[in-house]
């Protein structure tokens, strides 16, 4: 176990920004994790817990307590059976399961971060979520001061949401298991349009698991999604806003705002999201809304590859990067009526 003071955090995060840790300790093992975590409880300190960062954006003045990364290390593969460690880097046991020929995950590669992170987020991309292939978490319950085992069911998965992130600070996870599908080196079958297309196949079809891998990871490359530490358009959290999910009442709304913004014949993306709800695209929004890839003069700018990620061009700090995400956020309330809601997690900061 490492301990540092005053130690920097924007470059353990893929937006680097954010000021410094008053104490920061890196834990190689579930028990100096927990160790850890029973401390700084007891002494009533703040604790912030960062596994990959790449779903954080932590304030320029930094974190007055203690910072515990998360660096466990274990991936055990028993037939269809994975368990991971949390500090376990999520590229690379995607990598491995595809090179063992499972199935599941395989349109979740080159996202970056932890395993750990995954089931916090409900990770997921080209039709694929963590949801569909987690059995079961282990987590550190700092309510209960016990480590808890919680089932799928348990853990309460929505879009890009779950117990764990309905419950901020609560759970410290420790491993994750999936269970994955031998179809026989073939991929699952191909949900999402824009997968499907590059490939060449209808949604619906299988393809070489690893064939469906390196596309969604060309797909990624082009978006600026796979971390390059040369190309700023990188140097994000991904997409910056969720897709909005609106009920019936609220889609008709923003429908007829479309139409008299853009014209009688537009028509949004639109993709059923449960029993009386729609989920649109926050990127048709914001490109529609004025804000084009590329937009911004600043040191933080829209990606130049993708109009969802907001990216620090080298120099920004954290209050450049708000800013820009509030106009935003703003211009689409201003054209289309919908709020858009941040994905990353903040950290003493808020839009």
């Amino acid at each position: 176990m490492q301990e540092l003071h005053d130690a920097p955090l924007a470059p353990l995060t893929t937006l680097r920004l954010g000021g410094p840790a008053r104490r920061l300790v890196v834990a190689t093992t579930e028990a100096e994790a927990i160790d850890t975590v029973r401390a700084a409880d007891r002494a009533g300190e703040p604790l912030l817990v960062v596994g990959g960062g790449s779903n954080l954006l932590i304030g320029d003045q930094g974190f007055d307590g203690t910072v515990l990364r998360l660096a466990t290390t274990g991936f055990e593969l028993d037939g269809t059976e994975l368990t991971l460690a949390a500090g376990e880097v999520w590229s690379d046991a995607v990598d491995r399961c595809v090179a063992a020929g499972l199935a599941g995950v395989e349109c979740l590669a080159g996202i970056p971060g932890s395993a750990g992170a995954t089931p916090i987020q409900n990770v997921g991309a080209y039709g694929q979520e963590v949801s569909a292939t987690v059995t079961e978490v282990t987590a550190y319950d700092r309510d209960d001061r016990r480590t808890v085992v919680l089932g799928n069911a348990d853990c309460a998965f929505s879009y890009r949401h779950s117990r764990f992130k309905g419950n901020p600070g609560r759970y410290v996870v420790l491993r994750v298991r999936f269970r994955l599908a031998d179809a026989g080196g073939m991929s699952a079958p191909v949900r999402y349009a824009e997968v499907a297309r590059a490939l060449g196949v209808e949604q619906g079809d299988r393809v070489p698991v690893a064939t469906a891998r390196d596309t969604v990871l060309r797909l990624r490359a082009g978006k600026g999604m796979v971390l390059d530490p040369d190309d700023h358009d990188t140097w994000s959290a991904g997409s910056f806003f969720t897709n909005p999910i609106l009920d019936n009442t609220q889609y008709a709304a923003f429908l007829a705002r479309v139409r008299d913004r853009l014209g009688p014949d537009a028509v949004p993306p639109a993709y059923p999201a449960g029993e009386g709800h729609i989920k649109t695209s926050a990127a048709w929004l914001i490109d529609r809304a004025g804000f084009t890839k590329g937009y911004g003069t600043g040191p933080a700018r829209i990606s130049t590859k993708h109009t969802l990620a907001l990216t620090n061009r080298g120099t920004a700090k954290t209050e450049d990067l708000l800013a820009l995400a509030r106009q935003v956020r703003d211009g689409v309330r201003e054209a289309f009526g919908v709020e858009l809601v941040n994905e990353p997690v903040m950290v003493g900061v808020g839009l």
